[in-house]
């Protein structure tokens, strides 16, 4: 099995086009044409994850984040990208980055996850792109069960393993529509609003952007890493499920930066 193989299947599920012309999925070192010898996957292709790629004798590091985002002026070693690319190509590792398409779809994608998660049903993408409902941004569903507030953010923690959540004030005392989007979703918060979603479940927002619920919506950022941390699982299924003898583990190594103590 070549590495292009498992680049067209999961393209076949998450096509280039639809990624965001700021991003920087698709294959990133390595070649289509080398024997895949198996694969890590991950969000994020840290020194350490090529590492341990490199130990297992893969060949392959499949991740959410692509570890090439802005432009690479020289490749000496100081900044942890340019050593994980390094070791990736001294070692003829293959990295391939799967971002925001994956998230562009609806079907088999990140936000979908969350979804299944949260036990949403009824879900559609809460911001389409043109003509095509099952393409876009974000997803919006119910609850199977509508939820007083202080009951909802329980279920949230315990479905998304979460420690602690960061959320606005409560607007509405029973939540049953749920907005959310996969990492970074501040862009969508007034398209919530407009859906009139109860909840609107994402990450990264800054201080004075919270202001933005305006008392129309509450905004719970969970976390970068926790909102997309089940896409790992996720890929996994994907790949083992289509490709049945081909070796594909889950990382071990912890790339969330953030920690809580």
């Amino acid at each position: 099995m070549k590495v292009g193989d498992i680049i067209d299947f999961l393209e076949e599920i998450a096509p280039l086009h639809l990624q965001e012309n700021y991003d920087n999925a698709g294959l990133l070192t390595g070649r289509i044409d080398w024997e895949a010898t198996g694969a890590v996957i991950c969000l994020d292709a840290t020194e350490q994850v090529i590492e341990e790629a490199q130990s297992l004798g893969y060949n392959m590091v499949i991740a959410h984040h692509p570890i090439i985002f802005g432009g690479l002026k020289s490749l000496t070693g100081k900044h942890y990208v340019e050593r994980a690319i390094i070791r990736a190509i001294k070692n003829d590792i293959a990295i391939y980055a799967i971002h925001t398409n994956l998230d562009n779809v609806l079907d088999r994608g990140v936000n979908e996850v969350i979804a299944q998660k949260l036990k949403l049903q009824e879900v559609s993408i809460l911001q389409p792109k043109g003509d095509n409902p099952d393409i876009g941004s974000g997803a919006i569903g119910y609850l199977t069960e509508a939820l007083p507030f202080d009951k909802f953010i329980p279920h949230l923690k315990e479905q998304m393993e979460l420690l602690v959540v960061k959320h606005t004030k409560m607007v509405k005392p029973v939540i049953e529509k749920v907005a959310l989007c996969g990492g970074s979703g501040r862009f969508l918060l007034d398209t919530a609003i407009e859906q009139e979603a109860d909840v609107f479940i994402s990450s990264d927002f800054k201080y004075h952007e919270y202001f933005e619920a305006n008392d129309q919506i509450t905004i719970f950022d969970i976390g970068h890493y926790e909102s997309e941390k089940y896409t790992i699982e996720h890929l996994h299924k994907l790949l083992t499920g289509n490709f049945s003898k081909f070796a594909a583990c889950c990382t071990k190594v912890h790339t969330n930066p953030i920690k809580y103590s």
